[in-house]
């Protein structure tokens, strides 16, 4: 085979099947996949406020319940005069929930500055898009 045949045989007509699966997909679906941005589907109309904070409000308000529950329960244990098993009970469980209650307290409470920092950024990025496109186009 000489160097000129070579291309011939390359020909994207004629490749094998194989070779067709080893070529890189240019779908929509691979491209949504590989994107770290948002999704090419979704719509870019702005969103209210209570759609981007509405987790970490609702992690917030449930980690706050949920500490002055383990903060009443601990207080129950060590004032009320009960049972030895009772008391065991409490004394296990109140400092768990004010744990657990504090734990997604500060989780919500660090998730906000997250989205705001995370808002900034898309915002700078749409701001070069456009940007970007208006020099393109030109």
């Amino acid at each position: 085979m000489t160097m000129e045949a070579l291309p011939k045989a390359l020909d994207v007509d004629e490749k094998s099947p194989e070779s067709k699966d080893l070529l890189p997909s240019q779908t929509a679906s691979s491209l949504c996949i590989s994107s770290r941005s948002e999704s090419v589907w979704t719509t870019t109309s702005p969103r209210s406020n209570w759609e981007i904070y509405r987790k970490p409000i609702v992690i917030m308000s449930v980690g706050g319940a949920i500490l002055l529950f383990g903060v009443v329960i601990t207080c129950l244990a060590y004032t009320l005069k009960l049972g030895d098993n009772s008391l065991k009970v409490l004394k296990m469980i109140g400092p768990a929930f004010l744990s657990l209650g504090l734990m997604m307290l500060v989780c919500g409470l660090v998730w906000v500055p997250i989205i705001k920092k995370k808002q900034k950024q898309r915002q700078k990025s749409v701001f070069f898009q456009t940007l970007k496109s208006f020099f393109l186009n030109r």
